[in-house]
């Protein structure tokens, strides 16, 4: 059959796996899926299954002798998860036995599935887009209730509606531009119609704010990725240790004690911040912190968040600090060791920048801190939060150049031909996020990620 974005799938083989296995006092399934799933229920039950009812039977190997006993559920193609046939069978949750009963399935005529292969054939029949078959994986690895919650939303469509949207008033504006090109003989020059002008703006518009929740929903999904920096001896570790609530990183009066990068997760009521407690930014002729501050500038390339840390002695940090954050990096600044200054805590907006006044230490302040680092990871963004993927921030961030290109040469030209081409590349990149345009790669390396029997 022709799936989505032009690939074929072959329905001549039937595939297995363990769906679940949760030990030997719960229940274990085995699920099938494809054309040889009625004649391997046949086989199981000794008769014909009656669709979506749960059959009680005797599961036995191709020599009779007995496997367990348990229930056989069948749904007939293009009613199940996968749009074929799909046959569940629920036993005892001992390993032992569902490997039997999956060797044999398989000896039936299935074969064992690939990571990821129900929910790819599900993607291929149409029964979910690409957005929504990731949040499968997103919901089976949510490190959180908020995430749990924002991946069910992207499941039940709620991205994807969005992404939809945004695609046919892309589509319609692409009609309209085309037009003009199509009939340069009309008298009245199309391009110039303000119109025109105020679809393209109300697109970019629209892209912004579906760009603002989708970076959020990356931070729901994945963690806020947070850089601790700032300069020597200004209390960057006993911040991890206090937000951590764990002597995790050592702390001593001797500038440059960190040498390497130091990693934890923290989940604050639900939030999930990867905090990174770096090496302090400065010159220095030691071989080995000079690597430890390399690996602290590397570490900003890839943080969602920089909380810079000085004390109240320095209350606005070096310049230099700020000079090696990229422009569109979020920067929080915390002035730390207020308990030795008799400061009171307190948060001051300076030059753009959130100052917070509080003491690792002592924890005078951090409340403020925390309640900040929820905010920035998503948490109670509202109930139309969804669950996203940094390839989906990617693509939308292509759009966005795309449509900024095009307006520019609307305004500047009015060539019709290259506006027509810049929304033609930002519609594939739409597309890509969906799954109308996807490369068999990008498939194999989502679909590789997923556990074995999804």
């Amino acid at each position: 059959m022709r799936a989505p974005g032009g690939f074929v799938l072959e329905q001549t083989d039937t595939i297995a796996a363990i769906a679940s296995a949760p030990g030997a006092a719960g229940i274990g399934v085995v699920r099938v899926s494809g054309p040889g799933v009625p004649a391997i229920a046949r086989a199981l039950l000794g008769r014909v299954p009656e669709p979506r009812h749960a059959h009680l039977a005797a599961f036995h190997d191709e020599s009779g002798a007995l496997i367990d006993r348990g229930l056989l559920l069948h749904f007939p193609a293009p009613h199940s998860y996968t749009g074929e046939h799909v046959l569940e069978l629920q036993g005892h949750g001992s390993a032992v036995l569902l490997d039997l009963l999956l060797r044999r399935v398989c000896g039936l005529g299935a074969r064992l599935a690939r990571p990821g292969e129900f929910t790819e054939r599900a993607f291929l029949n149409g029964k979910l887009d690409l957005v929504q078959a990731e949040a499968v994986a997103d919901l089976i690895a949510a490190r959180s209730e908020a995430g749990a919650r924002a991946a069910l939303r992207s499941l039940d469509g709620v991205f994807s509606q969005r992404v939809h949207a945004l695609l046919d008033a892309l589509i319609a504006l692409r009609v309209q531009v085309e037009a003009a090109i199509d009939f340069p003989e009309e008298e009245i020059d199309f391009l110039a119609d303000p119109a025109i002008a105020r679809q393209l703006e109300g697109l970019r518009t629209q892209l912004a704010g579906l760009l603002v929740e989708t970076r959020r929903g990356v931070r729901l999904t994945d963690g806020l990725k947070v850089a601790i920096v700032g300069r020597p001896n200004a209390g960057k570790s006993s911040l991890l240790n206090a937000l951590a609530q764990s002597e995790r990183a050592i702390v001593t009066p001797i500038a440059g004690t960190t040498r390497d990068v130091l990693r934890e997760t923290v989940s604050l009521d639900g939030a999930v911040l990867e905090l990174a407690d770096t090496a302090g930014l400065r010159h220095t002729e030691d071989e080995i912190e000079r690597e430890g501050v390399r690996r602290a500038r590397a570490e900003l390339a890839r943080a969602d968040l920089v909380l810079v840390v000085t004390d109240v002695a320095h209350a606005e940090p070096d310049p230099a600090l700020f000079d090696e954050l990229s422009a569109d990096v979020a920067r929080l600044v915390v002035v730390n060791k207020i308990d030795l200054h008799a400061q009171p805590p307190h948060a001051e907006t300076r030059a753009g920048v959130l100052h917070l006044w509080l003491s690792a230490r002592t924890g005078e302040g951090l409340e403020l801190l925390r309640a900040e680092l929820k905010r920035r990871s998503g948490l109670g963004s509202g109930e139309g939060a969804f669950s996203a993927r940094r390839r989906h921030v990617a693509a939308l961030e292509r759009v966005h150049a795309h449509l900024d290109r095009a307006a520019a040469v609307l305004a500047a030209t009015r060539a019709g031909e290259l506006v027509a081409e810049d929304l033609h590349h930002a519609q594939h990149a739409l597309g890509e996020i969906t799954g109308s345009y996807t490369s068999d790669d990008l498939l194999g390396a989502i679909f590789g990620s997923f556990c074995i029997g999804k």
